[in-house]
């Protein structure tokens, strides 16, 4: 069973399984239609909103996730742009596998969310750190 371990399927958890339906969605639409996107930012307001009533905060650490992530699947509706959406698709995919979410990771780097100064250590640490539950903020700065 231990070759199952490296898998972080987490049935019983709505925000995995919003991030499930976003992740078929964007791949839909990078593979056959790109209303799949349309459905995908959709999905993800009613994500953020659920998460601001959750939590009662615009500015805790999963809500400020679900904030990027949105912008940049707005970004991709640019001109020119779409190529953007193989990014969140594969890495939504790599969260909902894995546990690994490369979105948290950057956001936990950003200057409010952090207690340490930014150092390529610091950077590497973050980026490199083994998927776990719960927040990856958490993990990183106890890892300190």
């Amino acid at each position: 069973m231990e070759k199952w371990q490296m898998f972080m399927i987490e049935l019983n958890d709505t925000g995995w399984r919003y991030w499930l339906i976003t992740a078929v969605l964007l791949s839909y639409g990078v593979i056959t239609d790109p209303m799949g996107f349309v459905f995908a930012i959709g999905l993800t307001v009613i994500h953020l909103l659920h998460f601001v009533i959750n939590k009662r905060s615009i500015t805790a650490f999963p809500i400020q996730v679900r904030f990027w992530y949105l912008s940049l699947l707005l970004l991709a509706q640019f001109e020119g742009l779409a190529w953007i959406y193989w990014i969140p698709t594969i890495g939504t995919w790599a969260q909902v596998l894995f546990g690994y979410c490369a979105m948290a990771r950057l956001v936990s780097l950003l200057p409010w969310n952090r207690n340490e100064h930014f150092s390529i250590a610091l950077l590497k640490r973050t980026l490199l750190a083994r998927p776990v539950k719960g927040s990856i903020k958490q993990k990183v700065a106890t890892d300190s």
